[in-house]
């Protein structure tokens, strides 16, 4: 295991400044500094070719801490839609393409949900949070959140598939929670808590 002094700094291993921006507010740990692999000279995302969310958490992780010597802390999140079959799973990030953004990948679901009824809409967001020392011990922790798919978008906060999902119980979309709500039970939050705790034990 690394060293003690080592311990305390961990690399985000995100480039997505959404994600880590959530990533550093829920693993706020006592004498832990979070370092953004963004801001390292030479840093370049991964290819995420992994057949799971946990692969692809590993993969990142494990690329930061090669580059930065430093233990690093990734995270993956697919959000499985029951409809059509789990989809767009592992490949929610890129679900309309190579060069997809939030609103391209949120239309194209839509249009494969269209006429499904609200009974058939359940989905579920996933997120595998992974941390790697360059010793090459390995944590990781997973958090889930149930909802269903909302027919139009609504909301302005949150990003990705925010604005059309509902979490179970809720009459709102993930969007039109404050950040304070969504990370009360989200999926990111679930994992992140998990992972904080398994950390604090170290």
């Amino acid at each position: 295991m690394a060293s003690a002094t080592e311990a305390r700094r961990f690399v985000v291993a995100t480039f997505n400044r959404h994600k880590a921006a959530e990533l550093h507010a829920l693993l706020a740990l006592p004498g832990v500094t979070l370092v953004p692999l963004a801001d390292w000279p030479g840093a370049t995302p991964p290819e995420e070719h992994g057949a799971t969310l946990l692969e692809n958490a590993r993969l990142k992780a494990r690329a930061a801490v090669l580059l930065t010597g430093l233990p690093a802390i990734a995270d993956d999140t697919g959000l499985e839609v029951d409809a059509i079959n789990g989809a767009p799973g592992v490949h929610a990030a890129r679900y309309s393409g190579p060069d997809a953004t939030y609103a391209s990948n949120v239309a194209k679901l839509l249009r494969e949900l269209n006429g499904v009824p609200p009974e058939r809409r359940g989905a579920r967001f996933r997120t595998v949070c992974a941390v790697a020392w360059p010793d090459g011990v390995e944590l990781s922790a997973d958090g889930a959140l149930q909802g269903v798919i909302t027919e139009v978008p609504r909301g302005e906060n949150g990003f990705g598939y925010d604005p059309v999902f509902m979490p179970a119980g809720e009459t709102r979309t993930v969007a039109e929670l404050t950040d304070a709500e969504k990370n009360v039970i989200s999926h990111r939050a679930k994992a992140a808590r998990l992972l904080g705790a398994l950390l604090a034990k170290l």
